[in-house]
């Protein structure tokens, strides 16, 4: 994701790797100090056996219910290779009357990748290895709208990014424009924090992707958005009190620009905020996510309307730099 990411951003402005991963793309200017965030990172699994069959037993890194796992197609390597494998378990047919009143645990389910021995196995696949999702990228739904594939959470943020430093590259800036693509999101967050702490930005604003429950047997009052009506913006959630603000000149904003966006209804869950807002001296901070359905499995759908959402948002919201300035500062701007 790295290598891509800088790929697509090559001659657009300053760019590093630090030493924790991140990518961290500068576009100087006069202003405030403006920190974008996006993780590169997906939810996935790790080798812990291999058995005598040449099985691999895993554990999941990151939130995924393992109700979305057995059958699922994965990749499993390293650095220097990956092979492809499946999720498996027992058949129902096999299962015992009350094995199947419950959902297959992940003790219980393995790997297959071909292998008929421990030794086969091994010829391909260390312990710790990693595994992720196997699935291609769908557009489907009228006009193709739809986005499926895996890693929606949080590929989107990061393309939001990408065109987002496009569309600022050629133009004067009047605030100092930093995009941290970060690592280990799902696994701490301490990527971002890092880079806070070596940015120390005045804002930050976290580009996410976030479960949505906008199915025919959800209740209302569980509802976090909808999906196709623009992004979602938090209050709070577990990890982040959000700035009021920020908020306020998203709405505002959105309403003078025609740009769809959405309260997110729900405060479960957190991102790299819960750490940029609390390293160094701290920022004001902001979410911004894109509305996904299945989230943290092989098949997240979003729908391309919230992705063009967000970045007409953002882009907007950058061109005001006064936005960034808190209010008992601004006289001073």
């Amino acid at each position: 994701m790295a290598d891509l990411i800088m790929q697509q951003l090559e001659g657009i402005g300053e760019m590093k790797r630090d030493r924790m991963g991140n990518v961290i793309v500068h576009l100087p200017g006069d202003g405030p100090r403006v920190m974008l965030s996006a993780h590169m990172d997906e939810v996935g699994m790790m080798i812990r056996e291999i058995d005598d069959k040449g099985y691999l037993r895993f554990g999941n890194v990151g939130g995924i219910d393992p109700r979305v796992q057995c059958g699922r197609a994965v990749t499993v390597g390293n650095e220097r290779g990956q092979i492809p494998g499946v999720i498996g378990a027992k058949a129902l047919h096999l299962q015992s009357a009350d094995e199947r009143k419950h959902a297959t645990e992940v003790k219980a389910m393995y790997m297959d990748i071909g292998a008929a021995s421990r030794e086969e196995a091994e010829r391909y696949v260390d312990l710790g290895d990693y595994a992720a999702f196997a699935s291609d990228f769908v557009r489907f739904g009228e006009d193709g709208c739809r986005l499926r594939g895996k890693a929606i959470d949080d590929r989107l943020g990061c393309a939001v990014a990408i065109e987002t430093l496009r569309a600022m590259a050629g133009q004067a800036r009047a605030i100092d424009l930093y995009a941290v693509f970060s690592v280990h999101e799902e696994v701490g967050k301490s990527g971002a924090r890092t880079a806070a702490y070596a940015i120390r930005p005045d804002t930050a604003i976290v580009l996410e992707a976030t479960a949505v429950a906008d199915l025919p047997d959800t209740a209302a009052a569980a509802k976090v958005g909808e999906i196709g009506q623009g992004g979602l913006l938090s209050f709070v959630d577990k990890g982040a009190v959000y700035d009021a603000g920020l908020i306020d000149f998203a709405l505002e904003t959105a309403r003078e620009e025609g740009i769809p966006v959405q309260i997110k209804r729900y405060s479960a869950g957190t991102n790299d905020a819960a750490q940029i807002n609390r390293a160094a001296d701290g920022a004001r901070t902001m979410a911004l996510s894109a509305p996904t359905r299945y989230i943290h499995s092989g098949s997240c759908v979003a729908d391309v309307h919230d992705f063009d959402a967000i970045c007409a948002l953002l882009k907007a919201m950058l061109k005001r730099p006064w936005g960034f300035i808190p209010s008992d500062t601004k006289e001073t701007f």
